[in-house]
């Protein structure tokens, strides 16, 4: 049976739902919005979080999108198909790739539901152990860069691994210093990206500064041109994908078969999705560590959930949602401990 099948078939019954605005401010010029669904029946309640970026996409669909006709007797699999039909959009996306984010928002929210409603938990209808949770902190840090922001985390806490965001302002100092961290795990090159404000243009020159500096750091995401392929070609092995990533297609049409890969299930938009890249993934050896979309609501719980049964020991961009304010004591330390619902799919945060 597949990992998909385990679950296809749960009866859901949804009553109604609501939509929950979440706001946390970042900067004096952003303050990221994401939006909860709440789905109800039969005295249960399920959670999901709508990770898109665009503030105005969210406002539209807090402010627009409470006429779904979802309520009925459905499958989680005949609920998922419900959802390709209906146009979950009352106005954009700014950008294509967030369509699949507002779907699984209400695929996990389903998924918690019809698990509440039929008294069990995830990891039991899975038949898989949930285990300590590895986290890394993700970061940028800063235009020009500089190591302080990292290094305030390192004097709270100074087990902490980080994944980090090279940019053009990395110089040869910058590199030194953070090697001697011993403290970087993933670099984040940002190059698979389109049409977004976290874009950066392949740069051979960075590309061979961060690879020959970090030989066991993960390189996710490079964009790979005639200057640059010949840069990272004998550094493969640590090539790791994440924006193009959506489906077992996906893995299959990348350009050289990966040894791991960074799953958010947003990305995924449904549940069948994600878990038959789980499967594949099993079946051809290829290691996979989780990422966030900086999920200020359940979503972060969730995607620390999937790490704790599917890569808890990979260096998961999963970190709790204080590692996003400034660094202060008393956070939990990696590997972080399973804190599970009895039923549903829910981790406490």
């Amino acid at each position: 049976m597949s990992l998909y099948d385990r679950v296809s078939d749960l009866p859901l019954e949804i009553e109604d739902y609501e939509l929950e605005p979440l706001e946390q401010p970042i900067s004096p010029e952003f303050t990221r919005k994401t939006t909860l669904v709440h789905l109800r029946g039969a005295g249960h309640e399920g959670v999901g979080e709508d990770v898109t970026y665009s503030v105005d996409d969210q406002e539209a669909f807090q402010r627009e999108g409470h006429s779904l006709p979802l309520a009925g007797s459905h499958t989680l699999d005949s609920f998922s198909q419900l959802l390709d039909r209906l146009g979950l959009w009352p106005a954009g996306p700014a950008l294509e790739q967030f369509r699949p984010y507002r779907s699984w928002a209400f695929e996990s929210a389903a998924l918690d539901l019809a698990l509440r409603q039929a008294g069990t938990s995830f990891h039991e209808a899975m038949g898989l152990e949930p285990c300590p949770v590895t986290f890394v902190s993700s970061m940028r840090l800063g235009e020009p860069a500089s190591i302080d922001p990292l290094q305030r985390w390192l004097d709270t806490y100074p087990a902490l691994r980080f994944k980090l965001d090279p940019t053009p302002t990395w110089d040869d100092a910058l590199v030194t210093a953070l090697v001697e961290t011993r403290a970087v795990d993933t670099l984040d090159l940002k190059g698979a990206y389109k049409g977004t404000p976290v874009d950066l243009d392949p740069d051979p020159t960075l590309y061979a500064r961060v690879a020959i500096a970090f030989p066991k750091a993960f390189i996710e995401d490079p964009a790979l041109t005639k200057e640059t392929d010949p840069v990272l070609e004998p550094h493969r092995s640590r090539i790791t994908w994440d924006a193009p990533i959506h489906s077992v297609a996906d893995i299959e049409g990348l350009p050289f078969p990966p040894q791991t890969l960074n799953f958010k299930p947003s990305r995924f938009g449904s549940l069948r999705a994600l878990l038959e890249a789980y499967e594949y993934c099993g079946e051809k050896d290829i290691g996979i560590y989780g990422g966030g979309q900086f999920e200020l609501g359940p979503g972060r719980g969730h995607i620390q959930y999937l790490a704790s049964l599917f890569h808890p020991s990979s260096p998961n961009d999963v970190a709790p949602r204080a590692y996003n304010a400034d660094p202060h004591p008393g956070l939990p330390t990696s590997p972080l401990q399973p804190a599970l619902s009895e039923t549903g799919f829910r981790w406490a945060d």
